[in-house]
C-alpha cells in the first residue's frame, strides 16, 4: 500500500503529550504521536493504513509492527487521556457535560457504552466512559459513578449543567441537571440532594 506520511514532525504533539505521559518512555510518546497524527489525518482505525501514515524514517510494515505491539501489550490510564482531552478544552469553568449511552451486539456479546462528555460549541468530546455489563439503560448508581468520577478527577465547581441524551432523557425522567458547588442539583425545576460526594 502506499506510504502516506503524517507530518514529519510531531515535535509540537509531543511536547503537548509529554506531561501527561511523564511515567512513559519518550519513544512510546513519539509513537503515540504518529499514531494520532495518522488517526486523524487518515479517518480510519485500520492498522495497515495507519501505519502507512507514519514517517518516513521507518517502512510500513515496521510501523504496523509498533501499532500492534503497542494495542496488544499497553495499556492507558484513562484518566490521564481524560485530563489530557480536558487540558486541551480552551474553557474549563462552567461547561456543558452530556452523557449517553450506545449498546449494540457484536455477535453474542453485548457492547454498551457510557460515555460523559463535554460540549463546546455544538460538539460533545468524549471525556470518561465506562462499559456497562448489559443490555439496555444505565441504572442510577453508575450514572452516579461516573458523575463521580468526573468530579474527582477535576472538582465540583467546573461544570454547571448535564444534559442527558437520546434515551436517558427518559430514563432520567429530567430536562437538566445542574451541578453547583454547594452539593446540591437541580432538575427540570426541582431540587434534590446531590448524588455527588
Amino acid at each position: 500500500m502506499e506510504k502516506t506520511n503524517a507530518y514529519p514532525k510531531n515535535t509540537e504533539l509531543v511536547s503537548v503529550l509529554k506531561p501527561h505521559f511523564e511515567k512513559m518512555n519518550l519513544n512510546r510518546i513519539k509513537f503515540l504521536a504518529y499514531f494520532l497524527t495518522s488517526l486523524c489525518k487518515l479517518r480510519t482505525v485500520n492498522f495497515e493504513r495507519l501505519a502507512n501514515g507514519f514517517s518516513a524514517e521507518a517502512k510500513s510494515e515496521s510501523s504496523l509492527r509498533r501499532i500492534q505491539r503497542f494495542i496488544a501489550g499497553f495499556a492507558l490510564d484513562r484518566d490521564i487521556i481524560a485530563r489530557l482531552i480536558f487540558g486541551l478544552l480552551p474553557e474549563q469553568q462552567k461547561l456543558t457535560l452530556s452523557i449517553d449511552r450506545s449498546n449494540w451486539k457484536f455477535g453474542k456479546a453485548n457492547i454498551n457504552i457510557f460515555m460523559l462528555g463535554i460540549a463546546y460549541q455544538g460538539v460533545a468530546f468524549p471525556l470518561l466512559f465506562s462499559m456497562l455489563p448489559k443490555r439496555g439503560n444505565s441504572s442510577t448508581p453508575e450514572r452516579i459513578e461516573l458523575i463521580e468520577r468526573f468530579i474527582r478527577l477535576f472538582g465540583k465547581t467546573v461544570s454547571t449543567v448535564l444534559w442527558p441524551t437520546g434515551s436517558l432523557w427518559a430514563s432520567l425522567g429530567w430536562n437538566t441537571l445542574t451541578i453547583k458547588a454547594s452539593g446540591t442539583t437541580s432538575a427540570s425545576g426541582k431540587t434534590s440532594k446531590c448524588f455527588c460526594p
